[in-house]
This record gives C-alpha cells, sequence and structure tokens, in this order.
C-alpha cells in the first residue's frame, strides 16, 4: 500500500521544498492585527518577521478541521494511507484535534497521527524519516509506532535577543522581564518532549552559544550513549540576521566536523513568542530502522 507523509508548517518545510521532498504540509494560520494569514501561502516567512519586528499583535491558531480534512482527502485520493505529523501536542492543541478527526469513520485505518512531541527542525526530521521509511515498504501504522518510539530522542535549545516575547506571551511577569533586560540576560530556552522551559541564562551571545553545544554534547554522550554524535544529526534554527547564522554555522562545523547542519528559520508558531535575533541548536538521534540509509549518505 502506498503511504502519504503530511506535516504543518511548523516543520519548516515550505510549500516549494515539500513538493522535492515528496511530502505534503498544512499551512498553519496566523492573526496579524486580527487579519488571518497562512504561514508560506498568504505570508512569508521574511515578512512576518519583519512584523514581529514592528511588535505588531501576532496571534497563532491552528487548522480549522474543515482544511485539515480536505487536506487529508487529497492526499488519500492519491495514496492508499497517511501519516500526519503535526505540531507537539504540549505546544498546541493541533494533534488532539487531528487525532479526534483521524477516528472519522472515512478516516479511520486511514490516517494515522504521530504525536511525537516535536516543532520547527526536529519536526521536519520526523517527516523525512517518515518519508524514508515509507519508501523503504513500511506501512503507515508502523511508521506511527517507530515515530512514537522515537519522540524523545531529540533536543532543541534556543539563545533569545530578548524577553519582550516572552513577556508578552505571558510566560515571565513584566517584573521579571525589565531585571532581566536591565542586567542584560539572555535566556536559553530547551524544547525536549513536549513542554519549553528554561535552560539557562547567559550574559552574551559567545557564552549563550558555548551553553547550547556543550548541552548538544552532553545529550550525545549521556541520552544517545556516542560522544562522537555518528548517530545524531545536527540542525540550526534562527530569527536572527543572515551573517550571525552562518558565524554560528561555523562554530557548530568547528565543534562537530562530521556533522552538516540543516539550516531552517524557526516555525512561526515557535518564533512569535521567542522574537528576532534567536538561534537554536538541535540534535535528532537515527533511527535504526534507517541505519542502511545514513551508512550509505556517509559512504
Amino acid at each position: 500500500m502506498s503511504v502519504a507523509i503530511m506535516t504543518d508548517s511548523n516543520s519548516g518545510i515550505t510549500q516549494g521544498e515539500a513538493a522535492g521532498l515528496g511530502v505534503r504540509v498544512v499551512p498553519m494560520p496566523f492573526y496579524i492585527n486580527d487579519e488571518v494569514y497562512f504561514e508560506d501561502i498568504t505570508m512569508s516567512q521574511k515578512e512576518f518577521y519583519g512584523y514581529l519586528e514592528q511588535k505588531v499583535d501576532v496571534k497563532t491558531s491552528q487548522p480549522t478541521p474543515d482544511n485539515m480534512m480536505k487536506a487529508w482527502r487529497e492526499a488519500l485520493a492519491d495514496d492508499d494511507e497517511l501519516v500526519y505529523i503535526p505540531m507537539s501536542s504540549g505546544l498546541s492543541s493541533t494533534c488532539e484535534t487531528a487525532t479526534m478527526l483521524s477516528h472519522e469513520d472515512e478516516f479511520e485505518g486511514k490516517v494515522f497521527v504521530v504525536d511525537n512531541q516535536r516543532i520547527s527542525v526536529t519536526q521536519r526530521r520526523s517527516t523525512l524519516d517518515a518519508k524514508a521509511l515509507a519508501d523503504k515498504g513500511f506501512g503507515a501504522e508502523k511508521i506511527r509506532e517507530i515515530l512514537l518510539r522515537e519522540k524523545f530522542e531529540s533536543s532543541i535549545y534556543i539563545m533569545m535577543d530578548t524577553l519582550y516575547y516572552l513577556k508578552k506571551g505571558g510566560r515571565i511577569t513584566p517584573a521579571a522581564a525589565a531585571i532581566g533586560t536591565l542586567l542584560k540576560i539572555r535566556p536559553v530556552l530547551q524544547i525536549q518532549g513536549e513542554k519549553l522551559d528554561a535552560y539557562t541564562k547567559v550574559k552574551t551571545v559567545k557564552s549563550g552559544k558555548q551553553a547550547m553545544i556543550k548541552a548538544i554534547k552532553k545529550d550525545m554522550e549521556t541520552r544517545f550513549g556516542d560522544a562522537s554524535g555518528g548517530n545524531c544529526f545536527l540542525d540550526i534554527a534562527y530569527t536572527a540576521s543572515a551573517e550571525d547564522v552562518e558565524q554560528f554555522r561555523q562554530e557548530v562545523l568547528e565543534e562537530f566536523p562530521n556533522h552538516v547542519p540543516q539550516i531552517d528559520p524557526l516555525s512561526l508558531s515557535v518564533a512569535c513568542h521567542i522574537g528576532p535575533g534567536a538561534l537554536a541548536l538541535a540534535v535528532s538521534k537515527k533511527i535504526p530502522e534507517l541505519e542502511d540509509l545514513w551508512a550509505c549518505a556517509i559512504e
């Protein structure tokens, strides 16, 4: 049976990239000054970041049930089964809605929703893994089983440039934001599993980068059992300038010479809470079922 792979634009996969990768992407809606837009459809990521820098009122949302089911029907018109990988259920109710809809009669046994609690570049990795598994002949239910087994095998560390957006989203108090700004504190956050949590605090960009790199090395050694990181992928996400991203890429390559990180803008659902000027470093463990594929790529 043929299996379609679908994710949402929180993965950072653009509509143009999706066609080349052989996957489908549901555009996430968001509101700017109460007017609805769709990521990479009616507004580009670049335009979104421009509004974000102007500190306009930005709110994220989820696809309507009708839009989600329409996307599923289009996929099932071409394939027998569908694996749908939405953003983490810990960060949005999109996954819960999708799971409920997948039990409707027309989708039961055909649409398999994966709550593997990822977002941005790690969600992208899950999508690419799912596509590779489908290409190897795995069925949709088995793909979901594998992705759920691996759902905690990733981390994202994010260094922020400002506390303004955390305060605006109610994640820290105005007093804490004021003190942090006065002391020039830069928080480093982590996404590990379903939650966005504080990881550490730094005062300089240099120390923030070092903290993220150190955290990734620790994950490789302690969680993934491979200090060299040979069984892991590295990815960089950002809302920072192109120059800052390139400099960080070079620093990551120096620390991890055997890795060529994928580089993508932070997905909009994260960016609206993080703000401009942010850098993120992520690690994802490779799936054992695809070991032969990664070995061939290395060779």
